[in-house]
This record gives C-alpha cells, sequence and structure tokens, in this order.
C-alpha cells in the first residue's frame, strides 16, 4: 500500500472515530436538552417548516413524473389501474424518504452547518465554554433533535404531495378510474411498506443532523473552512444517504 492511501485509509479512519464520539456526546447531551422544548422547537421551525415549499415543489413534481412514466410503462401490460400501487409504492418505500434527504440535506443541512460554523469562527461556542455553558446542550443538541424530527414529517408532507401529483396525471389526464386508483393503493399497502419508509426517514433524518451539526461544530473557525464544512455536509449526507438506502432496502427484503 502507496503512502498516499496509507495516509487517506487512517484519514478515514479519524474522521469516524471523532464522528462516533461526537455523536455519543451529543446523544447524551440531548437528554438535558429535552428540558427545553422551546429551543427544539425552534430548530424545527428552521429546519422542518422552512424547507416546506422546496418538498412540496419537489412531490408534486416527483408525482407527476412518477405518473407520467408509470402509466407508459404499465399501457403496454394492459395494467394501467396499477398506476396508483406503483406510485404508491414507489414514494412511500423508496423516493420519498430518500429524496427527502437530499433535499433537507441541501437546504437546511447547510444552514445548520453554516450556521454553527459561524458561531466557532466568531468564538461564541469557546465564549460559552468560558461562561460554563455546555454548548452541545444549547446549540449542538436542539439543531439535532430538530432535524430528527423535522426529516419525517416533511417526508410524510413529500409523499402526500406526490401521491396527488401522480393521481393528478394518471386520472385528470390519463383517464384512469379515480375509484380504481385510490382502491388499489390501499388494497395493495401493507403495514410493513408504510413502516419502510417511515424507518428510513427517521434514520435519514438522524444521519444528515449528525453530518451538519457535526462538521459545522468542528468547522476551521475562517470563511474558508466554514464554506469547507458546508460542503461536507452535503458529499457525505448525500453518499450516506444512498448508502444507507440500500443497506436499509436489503435488510427490509
Amino acid at each position: 500500500m502507496s503512502g498516499a492511501r496509507k495516509a487517506g485509509l487512517l484519514e478515514l479512519v479519524r474522521k469516524t472515530g471523532v464522528t462516533g464520539l461526537f455523536f455519543l456526546r451529543l446523544l447524551r447531551a440531548c437528554i438535558p436538552a429535552l428540558a427545553r422544548p422551546r429551543l427544539i422547537v425552534a430548530q424545527i421551525y428552521n429546519a422542518g417548516a422552512r424547507s416546506l415549499i422546496i418538498i412540496m415543489l419537489s412531490g408534486l413534481f416527483t408525482g407527476m413524473v412518477l405518473g407520467l412514466q408509470g402509466y407508459d410503462l404499465l399501457r403496454r401490460f394492459g395494467a394501467t389501474e396499477a398506476l396508483g400501487t406503483a406510485a404508491a409504492f414507489s414514494l412511500l418505500k423508496e423516493l420519498g424518504p430518500v429524496l427527502t434527504a437530499l433535499l433537507f440535506a441541501g437546504r437546511a443541512g447547510t444552514a445548520l452547518t453554516s450556521e454553527i460554523g459561524l458561531m466557532r469562527a466568531t468564538d461564541q461556542l469557546t465564549a460559552m465554554e468560558v461562561m460554563a455553558v455546555d454548548p452541545m446542550r444549547y446549540v449542538a443538541a436542539p439543531r439535532f433533535l430538530g432535524g430528527l424530527i423535522a426529516v419525517p414529517l416533511l417526508t410524510a408532507v413529500f409523499n402526500v404531495i406526490g401521491l396527488y401529483g401522480a393521481q393528478l396525471i394518471g386520472v385528470q389526464l390519463m383517464g384512469v378510474d379515480h375509484g380504481i386508483f385510490w382502491a388499489q393503493t390501499q388494497s395493495a399497502l401493507a403495514l410493513k411498506d408504510v413502516t419502510e419508509g417511515i424507518v428510513k426517514s427517521v434514520v435519514f433524518g438522524a444521519v444528515v443532523s449528525l453530518i451538519a451539526v457535526n462538521e459545522g461544530y468542528h468547522a476551521e473557525p475562517t470563511a474558508a473552512g466554514v464554506g469547507m464544512a458546508t460542503t461536507r455536509t452535503v458529499v457525505a449526507s448525500s453518499v450516506m444517504t444512498l448508502l444507507l438506502d440500500y443497506v436499509l432496502t436489503a435488510a427490509f427484503l
């Protein structure tokens, strides 16, 4: 193994260990942070409510594309009545959790990283430590919990709007019967299918929030350092979301 590869491997192991230790500290800080629900609600608003527009628009257009592509595919097999089932399975089990996590990482995750990174660059976190105020409890934990709660809620909104978009194309444009569309969807879906989407959204929310908070907390206290931390948040969150999506899908199957 060359020196460059060995150094890269050691750096990966180091970053993994630092993130793991930070996650344990974060979990310990989450328990007392729950005693301050106002901080958590404020972060749910910042991370979740302010992401609603992009989530709803993306869900609508994703559902509309599913309606067009699904109808074209099912028409070849004479099974256009199953359009609702196909759209529901795609959204609830796969597209809803994954796309929501990616959009959340691009919008809210970068905001969390830059906000905490700026606090690090302006020595606000250091000042809190000097005053015996734990920044993990008052800064990192509420933002982590806010993201953890917001992502499943945003996923539910994405799924509902996406199903409406698929119904809009399938029923209103392509002429699929409205009753058959929803009846087949309800009869085909099982509790396991809904549970898979919920579990994925919770895991993705935890991972993306952890990466965003960790990168901001450990960002170099410079403008360039905050920018690099924001970039790392998007890249790492996207890769981990897709990797964990495969792992969780294989586990449920």
